[in-house]
């Protein structure tokens, strides 16, 4: 019998506060269920706008331990109710510490556990490393409705070695929330095909769908670019939003399908680990 897994991306606007924001995510995750999504992946930092854009230390106020967050309460109760799977990234408060960290709930609305943000970006509009310290977790996979999910945040969807390390503890899926949109320093730059293109390339070199959710529409002086997508193993786009949709997008995987192909390709038979020393060297 062909192993199948359903999976979904949500795309909206997240201009908060807290509770709208937590309310307009569970519509459409109810909306994924309904159309038979087991596993339903909402956008990066989902409980308000994203507050990365400048530095204030009064919005680390808002940052609460694991079992105590808002959006993971929430995701908890829905998960449990849907019966599906529901990958939450919150700001986590850890005694003095502070991560971008991701909790994966599971069908049962338990935590399954947590992956906490590896890479962290510091820059104009995108000022994460004023609030998280680079997460101490390593790469993370779950057990899932019979499939091995992967899951990067926004940032480490652009390393391919983040990627790479989940494929090869079994990943057969990868899945990055996001919060990514307009440059602050450009008004003309839009990195939307790139950002697209890398998780692409991820999906073609691992031989396995990606699936990515991003917010959209202007919170401040951020304007987020959607570009929600699903590919299938061969990269291909297989669902995909432009920068105005709110909605879901939905996806019927074939598992043994893309086992098949990435037996075939023979990209992780033929590895050379022993060359790759450089990659674990700091510059």
């Amino acid at each position: 019998m062909t192993r199948t897994i359903t999976v979904a991306a949500l795309q909206l606007p997240l201009p908060g506060p807290v509770h709208p924001n937590i309310e307009a995510v569970t519509v459409l995750v109810e909306n994924a269920a309904a159309k038979g999504a087991q596993i339903i992946l909402p956008p990066e930092l989902f409980e308000g706008p994203y507050f990365c854009q400048i530095e204030d230390e009064a919005l680390f106020a808002s940052a609460r331990p694991t079992a105590e967050h808002p959006s993971v309460v929430a995701m908890q109760a829905l998960a449990a109710k849907l019966r599906v799977a529901i990958p939450t990234s919150f700001f986590e408060k850890d005694g003095p510490h502070y991560y971008n960290t991701l909790a994966m709930i599971g069908p049962d609305g338990d935590i399954m556990g947590t992956y906490r943000k590896s890479h962290i970006p510091d820059g104009p509009g995108y000022e994460e490393k004023y609030y998280f310290r680079p997460g101490n977790t390593g790469f993370k996979v779950w057990d899932l409705f019979g499939a091995r999910i992967g899951v990067g945040v926004c940032w480490d969807q652009w390393y391919p070695e983040c990627a790479r390390a989940m494929a090869l503890m079994g990943a057969e899926l990868l899945f990055y929330p996001t919060a990514i949109g307009s440059e602050p320093y450009d008004a003309d730059l839009d990195t939307s095909r790139m950002w697209r293109r890398a998780m692409q390339g991820h999906s073609v070199s691992n031989c396995m769908p990606v699936i990515a959710a991003n917010r959209i529409g202007a919170e401040g002086d951020a304007n987020f670019y959607g570009h929600s997508f699903i590919t299938d193993e061969w990269g291909d786009l297989t669902q995909a939003f432009g920068a105005a949709e709110t909605g879901v997008l939905v996806e019927e995987i074939d598992l043994d399908r893309a086992a098949k192909h990435r037996a075939g390709m023979g990209f992780f038979r033929d590895r050379r680990p022993q060359l790759y020393g450089r990659l674990v060297e700091d510059i």
